[in-house]
């Protein structure tokens, strides 16, 4: 087994929660650093093994990031729990690649898959583990979604494909389903959808984690993820965060069952 088969395993879905990285990015207010390390131990006991932790960016210009040590430092103590983090300058990492607005560009309109493509190539040539494709700014439908995972999948052969997809438009969980479809095995998703895009005035946060959870769930998917306790999280985004809106149509509905049965409503 390879590292990346350790980390990504090749018999179930990977569901990776952004919250503490891409769900702060924009917000006015945010969690205090002992509720961030609860957010992220609660949904550890949820089943959650993936995070995105923080960016590694200027306190003063991002002091919602300023706690980013230690929340790696929290992370590090979850047997089995894996985190990345966005670094935007050599100072923060020496290689990294990502291809972000590979579906739509907020300046560039339209992007050809063949350009997505030769970038996906060329990642592969220089020996990353996985390729990550992300919309960014959630310009995608089901379609284009479908065809840019299946096209990555095949060229990348072993190696796992991630999707990072935004609900700018509503689209998102059709575009995850999608992507599940085509091949993608890492999927991104936010606590109560929190997020959005600098550069992209308008854009909403990214596909609602447990919304994505259940879409996995019911198409078969094993995440190990337990829903219910996950929802019970949204509680400390609450309280912290009072003013920044929630979504999700499992927490308002609750699970099936009819007359509330296994409800798992938290606002």
């Amino acid at each position: 087994m390879t590292r990346v088969q350790d980390i990504y395993p090749d018999d179930r879905v990977s569901l990776r929660e952004v919250g503490l990285r891409d769900g702060l990015q924009l917000v006015k207010t945010f969690p205090s650093t002992a509720a961030k390390q609860r957010w992220m131990r609660q949904e550890y006991g949820a089943g959650v093994r993936h995070f995105e932790v923080g960016s590694f960016l200027p306190a003063t210009t991002f002091p919602q990031f300023a706690d980013v040590r230690h929340i790696v430092r929290t992370l590090a103590e979850l047997p089995g729990a894996h985190g990345i983090a966005l670094a935007l300058n050599e100072r923060g990492v020496n290689e990294a690649a990502a291809i972000s607005m590979a579906l739509g560009c907020s300046i560039t309109g339209p992007v050809a898959p063949n350009e997505v493509i030769k970038l996906v190539e060329k990642c592969l040539e220089a020996g990353v583990d996985f390729v990550a494709i992300a919309d960014t700014v959630g310009y995608a439908g089901p379609k284009q979604v479908a065809e840019l995972t299946r096209a990555a999948a095949k060229i990348s052969g072993a190696k796992p494909v991630c999707v990072h997809l935004h609900d700018t438009r509503g689209m998102g969980i059709a575009n995850a389903s999608a992507a599940l479809d085509a091949g993608a095995r890492i999927l991104d998703g936010s606590l109560g959808g929190l997020g959005g895009c600098p550069f992209a005035p308008g854009a909403t946060g990214n596909v609602v984690f447990e919304d994505l959870v259940f879409l996995c769930e019911s198409q078969g998917f094993d995440t190990g993820i337990d829903i219910e306790k996950l929802v019970e999280v949204r509680s400390i985004l609450r309280l912290e965060m009072p003013g920044e809106p929630l979504y999700g149509g499992l927490a308002r509905a609750g699970l099936p069952g009819g007359a509330g049965e296994r409800a798992v409503r938290s606002g």
